[in-house]
């Protein structure tokens, strides 16, 4: 079955002519755009794939049977219709491995090993899994093949032979630079120096790609002023150079791992430069099982033909985007340019000294050594594992330092998300408890920790442990028992605020489990309140309501005071709500978290029923009324009752003659809400569907308040005009305290607001 990325690339018309598909009505679409697109990136293909097969010790017509098949094969069954695939840099110090340790047909065979390996991974659909390796690694081993090219390339380009390894190349460096042979260091700086330059040239000019200007030129010149020098030698055409694979003599672990290494590097740089270039058009996204299976296939036909391994490599690719490819058929048509070359044009190859594939390689080392990288790194708390893993690379092996890269990091990762932070904070002043924070993820490796910072808080003083924990385990919970108990025994109070996502009392009986994050912008009250009850009783506070504020103010210090900052350094001058709420000064209801505010959204105006006056003015609604409306045009008032409302408790009770009486006062007020009850009685459309809904007489007239108060606002000479002109509108909002859920109140009835019960 098709991916749904991959039917995107099959237009169905049903107007094709007959014998004409729609696939190949596309490809004829594209031609205008792919044809020169193909041949701009084989002019860039022809000189890199000649200087990697030259950096890997393989036969050069090696590097471009590879450019041709990973064109060809790789562009026709690849996922990415616009990656171009051949040799690679970050293959080289691989092959040249390889090829010391088994010979050149022993590398095909492994070549193609890989490729099944490839096409396996693809097949079994895992390509996603392939990209589960940390970035770092995958840059620090680029920079690490980068820096092992340079150090090889050196030698060459100063007329010598390179070593086996990077740490010899190092040492012999000194020596190769006294030994120096002129002309071939020319040659080769002369490559750097049109490549450096290349892209403050006009623009006319950078038409022709740097790597192709750079190697015409300056093998021209050297025909012309160093005949003598070290050039490409080989015999025959590209066909000449096909040499079927071997199976190694012995050594058959040393072979798997190596076909496992190449398989695994070929996939990642394949499918780190297909998404690299996805982010580069707007196109068909990559199918990453598909280009896996593509890249595997290419390796196959590669290695069985001579070549060297195929990867996806970002250079072309990019020169193909840039170029202005519409489809794979770029890619396609650069691997038959390069085949064509290579059998009609060979002996032009033979003319191109190896330093001036010297100079050109060193670029590419260069490049692949990316500053940016290291700031990254350092930013992110990368660093160790990116100079440990090119460390390793340029001094072990492309292999060793990449295993040894990866392990850093899943210990990196594995301390970062292990490790509890656990501190104990003195008291500020006399009569304050301790106070230990505890955040990340407790489990049994924080318990050293744990128990030294515990131990830390003296016996018989009373301490707030604040809980943010991820994870939590028995073990960990049992250690913070242990100590519970342990400070109770010598008369001190302990109490355990929890603000994480995992509860402390789930650790006792279940098994350990990551919760799913909530967000809940308020602090438990229940924590602060025990604990301050407890105090009052030892100290005979005479004044509860005032301590209760009080270590409320200080535990909002402690825990929000710095997140709620940054939301209010821009309202220090002014403010710019939004909204008019409207609510009862009902202590249960939370405008701002019901409606998940903050500051400075709303304007708050709260009164004993959440009533409107628009008779005999209340001059506390109406001056809030004219500042919201006309002061601060905000763009709406909310009028928000809840359930089991106290006022119309008391509507209720006058009406029936059970009035508490609470005084003249209150009576006067409850005037504003009676018209409420009467509407109630006389059948009102809100109190049908609040009772259809299975809401309570008393929740019901709290509806039809909300209704009736909207009403008041069209009539009111501040808010009408506003509600009829259309520059404010008015909504109703009934909170239901026993579910925590909002139900929208329009004067025709209610709505579900919950999508949960709006479905219901």
């Amino acid at each position: 079955m098709p991916q749904p990325n991959e039917s995107a690339t099959v237009p169905t018309d049903s107007h094709s002519p007959p014998g004409t598909s729609p696939t190949k009505r596309s490809i004829l679409s594209n031609l205008g755009a792919d044809l020169p697109a193909s041949l701009v990136v084989f002019l860039v293909a022809l000189p890199l794939s000649l200087g990697i097969a030259a950096a890997s010790g393989a036969p050069i017509m090696a590097g471009l049977i590879a450019a041709a098949i990973g064109g060809i094969v790789a562009g026709s069954l690849g996922g990415s219709p616009l990656q171009v695939s051949g040799p690679a840099a970050g293959l080289t110090v691989v092959v040249a491995g390889l090829v010391a340790e088994f010979g050149w047909q022993v590398t095909c065979a492994i070549t193609a090993a890989a490729g099944v390996v490839q096409l396996l991974m693809g097949v079994s659909r895992i390509g996603r899994a392939a990209l589960a390796v940390s970035p770092v690694v995958v840059k620090a081993m680029l920079a690490g093949i980068g820096i092992t090219i340079i150090l090889q390339q050196l030698h060459v380009l100063l007329g010598g032979q390179a070593a086996g390894s990077a740490v010899e190349n190092l040492t012999a460096l000194p020596a190769a630079v006294t030994n120096v042979e002129l002309h071939s260091a020319l040659l080769g700086l002369a490559v750097v120096a049109i490549l450096l330059t290349w892209k403050f040239l006009p623009a006319a000019v950078r038409k022709v790609p740097g790597p192709l200007a750079a190697v015409v030129a300056v093998t021209a010149l050297s025909v012309a002023v160093a005949p003598g020098v070290e050039r490409i030698s080989f015999s025959g055409s590209i066909f000449d150079a096909v040499a079927l694979p071997s199976l190694p003599d012995g050594n058959w672990r040393a072979a798997a791992m190596a076909v496992i290494t190449v398989a695994l590097i070929a996939s990642i740089e394949s499918l780190l430069s297909a998404v690299a270039v996805d982010k580069m058009h707007g196109g068909i996204r990559t199918n990453l099982n598909r280009e896996l299976v593509g890249q595997g296939s290419a390796n196959m036909v590669s290695g069985m033909l001579g070549g060297l391994p195929v990867t996806g490599v970002i250079v072309r690719s990019a020169t193909n985007v840039e170029a202005g490819a519409k489809s794979r058929t770029s890619a396609i048509l650069h691997g038959v340019w390069v085949l064509v070359f290579s059998a009609l044009f060979a002996g032009l190859i033979q003319l191109i000294p190896l330093s001036v594939l010297a100079g050109l390689l060193l670029v590419i080392g260069a490049k692949l050594i990316k500053v940016a990288d290291i700031r990254t790194s350092l930013r992110t708390g990368d660093l160790l594992v990116y100079a440990v893993t090119l460390v390793c690379v340029v001094a072990l092996n492309l292999l060793e330092g990449v295993i040894i890269g990866l392990a850093l990091a899943a210990l990196c990762v594995l301390w970062r998300v292990l490790r509890a932070q656990i501190q104990a904070h003195a008291p500020a002043g006399t009569g304050l408890p301790w106070r230990v924070t505890i955040a990340g993820s407790c489990s049994f490796f924080a318990l050293p920790r744990l128990n030294r910072v515990l131990h830390s808080v003296p016996e018989g003083q009373d301490a707030v442990v604040e809980l943010n924990a991820d994870y939590l385990d028995h073990a960990f919970r049992e250690a913070l028992v242990a100590w519970e108990k342990q400070q109770s025994n010598g008369g001190a109070a302990v109490v355990v605020e929890e603000h994480g996502t995992t509860a402390f009392s789930d650790a006792e009986d279940n098994s350990p489990q990551r919760q799913e994050p909530r967000e809940f912008p308020l602090p438990p009250r229940t924590s602060w309140q025990a604990a301050d009850a407890a105090q009052r009783n030892d100290d005979g506070d005479p004044h509860p309501p005032l301590r209760s504020i009080l270590l409320g103010i200080d535990k909002y210090h402690r825990r929000h005071a710095d997140k709620v900052r940054p939301l209010v350094q821009d309202l220090t001058e002014s403010q710019n709500p939004d909204t008019l709420f409207v609510a009862c000064v009902d202590s249960r209801v939370n405008p701002n978290l019901i409606t998940s505010s903050g500051p400075g959204d709303l304007l708050t105006l709260r009164n004993i029923g959440n009533v409107v006056c628009s008779d005999d003015h209340d001059a506390s609604i109406d001056s809030t009324l004219a500042f919201a409306v006309k002061a601060l045009s905000v763009d709406s008032i909310v009028v928000c009752g809840h359930s089991n409302c106290g006022a119309m408790k008391a509507v209720i009770a006058d009406a029936e003659g059970s009035a508490a009486g609470l005084g003249r006062g209150f009576d006067a007020w409850l005037e504003h809400a009676r018209p409420s009850y009467q509407a109630l009685l006389a059948g009102h459309p809100v109190a049908r569907a609040a009772e259809a809904e299975g809401f309570s007489r008393l929740d019901q007239l709290s509806m039809v308040n909300v209704a009736m108060q909207l009403g008041k606002l069209t009539e009111h000479p501040v808010t009408g005009p506003a509600l009829a002109s259309g520059t404010v509108q008015a909504t109703g909002l009934f909170y239901d305290i026993c579910t925590a859920r909002v139900v929208l109140v329009t004067p025709e009835g209610i709505e579900q607001l919950d999508p949960s019960m709006a479905v219901r």
